[in-house]
């Protein structure tokens, strides 16, 4: 599977040097960023926000905000965010059962190693991750009395940011990454690229 487009034979110097950087960091080649090469504003302003993603903030440390990331790659149905996020899920201590939470194939009250405050965030990465937006009342009093302002940006910056690569790499055709095995990926049709 192609992305939509191939990446410009020669691009900008400074956006080669930032291409360069972000696949020596992860190991991978990034399509993203290549084809984000065609408009350099673009690549290096969607550098600029992934460098400088939350990873652990107080209560919202690196498992929770890796929760908010997979529950929206999962929300927006982006195998290539679900394949970049997923990555070293282990490793956050995120458990198969919650995975399955996290895709929706089990209740999120039932991975019962989920605690009520990541419950609330997913919902909320969720809520963010929904087209039509929509913010019901009580899920806005739920989430203003269990987090803080700083907490509450953080989350919703979070969620964001997966939908705005999600609708740019879809938008592209860019394909997974390589970071899982296909298979989970596209289980039972989640990750399933509608594009493709």
């Amino acid at each position: 599977m192609n992305a939509f487009i191939n990446p410009p034979p020669h691009p900008n110097p400074i956006v080669r040097l930032g291409i360069w950087l972000a696949e020596r960091i992860t190991g991978r080649v990034l399509m993203p960023a290549r084809i984000l090469a065609w408009y350099p504003r673009a690549a290096i302003g969607s550098g600029v926000l992934e460098a400088l993603v939350a990873h652990r903030e107080g209560r919202l440390g690196e498992r929770m905000l890796k929760l908010v990331r997979l529950a929206a790659s999962f929300a927006v149905n982006c195998p290539f965010c679900v394949d970049m996020n997923a990555h070293l899920y282990e490793a956050a201590g995120i458990s198969e059962e919650e995975l399955q939470a996290l895709q929706g194939k089990i209740p999120l009250q039932q991975a019962t190693s989920l605690s009520e405050l990541e419950q609330l965030a997913i919902e909320y990465a969720r809520l963010v991750s929904q087209t039509p937006l929509k913010f019901h009342p009580d899920i806005v009093e739920r989430i203003k009395k269990t987090f803080t302002e700083k907490e509450m940006v953080i989350l919703a910056t979070t969620a964001s940011q997966v939908n705005y690569w999600a609708r740019l790499i879809q938008a592209l055709g860019i394909p997974p990454a390589g970071f899982m095995d296909a298979n989970f990926i596209s289980p039972g049709g989640q990750g399933d690229n509608p594009s493709a």
